[in-house]
């Protein structure tokens, strides 16, 4: 594997440590602004709101310079707004320097797998990509906890500049290891666009939407949750984080192996699964030790529904799968954002820090509901084209009998 797929994982490794770990550093930012802990929340909307809207906007302006200068400049992007969150004098402004980081994320990891996949013979495209994403995986499991740590202990504002140098060293590895590519051909946006006509198409992003959702509706306020319910120290948010890291990889893995095999299946085990458990999560959380196998589950089956859905939406965009696929990663976020701020409506409706635990267990329900019904229209169409074809078949029958019948006469 080339050295350059190291410098993609180390950008990759700090776009996932910097949408994470405002998650496990809420009540600090809130208490040093003087916000409410709903109102920090926004930080993880405002986000999840700039990747959705970034990913196919940076994937379309991507088409117009080199994939490694786009690269570089999604690089730049991320270090400005993390720097600016590091040195914000208001929320306000803290919550600008989060939109920004957020619109290299969705392209930086759309235009890093393709390039990834460039940069190997044709038998390891698999194992470079996923070696690219390793580096967001891996910070939730290190970078995340880690920076949670240092930001309880030297200051949130500590830990958004180290991000800032990941992004610094993650550009100067792209700019030194990453070979120059020819710029990609123009994309024809009214065939990307007509992807979005098609029925299962839209259900599939729903459900990513919803499903994802359900997951955020609890991480977000994670901190809290633990501090005040659960009965946790401050820094036991860290090793929280850690569990919940580890469950997404260990989810991830699953849902990639069994996302081939049987998709769908795959999915309403998952949702109906993770419904159940944030459920559960309301009473769980008053538990050490039930609130950590909770946490940790909840990482899985988050995560084990991120490979069936991204490839339910390529399966069904197949015509034109890049700008689909790039604007899926958005609704990845939408659910994030719908979801952090659904769980500070309740929390600040004083229904308690494990009220969003339900809007979660609703999301994943829904998410479920919509996986059984694009099942049953998708039966419902091959059962269709099926007559259809006995249809056609038959009247070429009858008439090709006709034809030999006049010859005959």
């Amino acid at each position: 594997m080339p050295l350059a797929l190291l410098a993609l994982a180390i950008g990759a490794f700090g776009i996932g440590t910097t949408e994470f770990v405002i998650m496990g550093l809420l009540p600090e930012v809130a208490g040093d602004f003087g916000v409410s802990i709903p109102t920090a929340g926004f930080l993880v909307t405002g986000y999840a709101l700039g990747v959705m809207f970034g990913a196919p906007l940076m994937t379309v302006l991507g088409t117009k310079v080199s994939r490694k200068r786009m690269l570089m400049l999604l690089m730049g992007l991320f270090i400005i707004g993390n720097l600016l969150s590091a040195v914000a004098p208001s929320f306000s402004v803290m919550l600008i320097g989060r939109v920004v980081a957020s619109l290299a994320h969705g392209a930086f990891f759309g235009i890093g797998a393709v390039v990834a996949a460039d940069l190997v013979a044709p038998d390891k495209k698999a194992g470079a990509i996923a070696m690219m994403f390793t580096g967001l995986t891996v910070a939730n499991v290190v970078g995340v906890p880690l920076g949670t740590l240092i930001g309880q202990s030297a200051g949130w504002r500590v830990t958004f500049m180290i991000v800032a140098a990941l992004g610094v060293l993650g550009l100067a590895g792209i700019a030194k290891l990453v070979p120059d590519m020819p710029k990609q051909e123009g994309v024809r946006l009214r065939h990307e666009l007509a992807a979005f006509k098609n029925v299962q198409v839209l259900l599939a992003m729903a459900m990513t939407v919803l499903g994802f959702g359900g997951v955020f509706a609890a991480i977000t306020y994670i901190a809290p949750m633990m501090t005040h319910v659960g009965g946790f120290a401050d820094g036991s948010v860290t090793w929280l984080l850690v569990l919940f890291g580890l469950g997404m990889v260990g989810g991830n893995l699953v849902g990639g192996r069994f996302a081939d095999r049987a998709l769908m299946p795959m999915l309403y085990v998952s949702l109906g699964a993770l419904a159940v458990v944030l459920a559960l999560f309301t009473l769980t959380a008053h538990n050490k030790i039930a609130a950590a196998v909770t946490i940790a589950l909840i990482g899985a089956l988050g995560f084990a529904t991120v490979p069936p859905l991204q490839k339910r939406v390529l399966d069904q965009a197949h015509g034109a799968p890049t700008l689909a696929s790039a604007v899926n990663i958005g609704a990845f976020n939408l659910g994030n954002a719908l979801s952090a701020w659904l769980g500070g409506l309740v929390i600040a409706a004083g229904l308690g820090y494990t009220a969003p635990n339900w809007v979660g267990a609703a999301l994943a329900a829904a998410a479920l509901a919509l996986a059984v019904l694009s099942a049953a229209l998708e039966r419902r169409a091959d059962a269709t084209d099926a007559t259809d074809g006995l249809v056609v078949t038959g009247a070429a029958s009858a008439e090709s009998a006709q034809q030999k019948a006049a010859v005959h006469h």
